[in-house]
């Protein structure tokens, strides 16, 4: 597909995408948080997605998070970490972010939650949907008991799961990875009498097939900002 060559054209082609999305599944616009993963974008460029509407970003490394949270300073903005996390860095992110997708463990739940600096940290459990040895998360069979673990950790609150399908061309191809995880929420959600209303799925070459299963955020980066150098 042949994107517009501005940022702040792609994001209201992608938030034109997400509507229609939305109405195709028979949802509101509003039910979908598009992400605009700005990694190794620099601050000049999330300025100009913030003009054209965007408010929510994606890091996926922690330094970098910090020092993006001091060049761009907007009441607007709500910052997301989305990558993978190590416990010595939880105190760069516990209590500055809006949502951290990726936790995997109950010990860096643990570290989130003494980290958050008397807030609450909302957080999601990664789920490794494929069982795929390059990627991180728990496997679904495991994601009972990190749940219950979470659930019960002071300091953060469980919101709900997320998940990155494998990749391929065909957007159809990460239907069954999208819809497991809506299933695998619901059960969850039911075992632990907790809502868990956030599936954070789809980037961007499927987060419209995302939003068809259910996902409530997508994650695009591509789409926004072009491919990254």
């Amino acid at each position: 597909m042949n994107w517009p060559e501005t940022i702040g054209e792609r994001w209201r082609e992608v938030r034109a995408r997400v509507t229609e999305a939305c109405a195709t599944a028979g949802r509101s616009p509003d039910s979908v948080t598009i992400i605009a993963v700005s990694k190794t974008h620099p601050a000049a460029a999330i300025r100009e997605a913030l003009a054209a509407g965007a408010t929510d970003f994606g890091e996926n490394y922690a330094q970098e998070l910090a020092t993006k949270m001091t060049e761009v300073v907007d009441p607007r903005i709500r910052w997301h970490f989305i990558g993978r996390l190590q416990s010595n860095k939880a105190k760069l992110v516990a209590g500055k972010v809006a949502l951290v997708h990726a936790v995997d463990s109950a010990s860096l739940g643990a570290e989130l939650g003494k980290r958050a600096a008397g807030v609450v940290q909302p957080v999601l459990i990664s789920v490794n949907i494929a069982g795929e040895a390059t990627k991180g998360g728990v496997s679904p069979a495991d994601a009972p008991a990190l749940a219950r673990s979470l659930a019960a950790t002071s300091g953060i609150r469980l919101d709900g799961l997320m998940t990155m399908p494998p990749p391929s061309e065909d957007p159809e191809a990460s239907r069954p990875a999208f819809e497991a995880l809506a299933a695998l929420r619901d059960r969850l959600a039911a075992d632990l009498g907790l809502p868990l209303p956030v599936l954070s799925m789809g980037m961007s070459g499927d987060y419209e097939v995302a939003i068809a299963a259910g996902a409530t955020h997508v994650r695009v980066g591509t789409a926004i900002f072009g491919v990254r150098e």
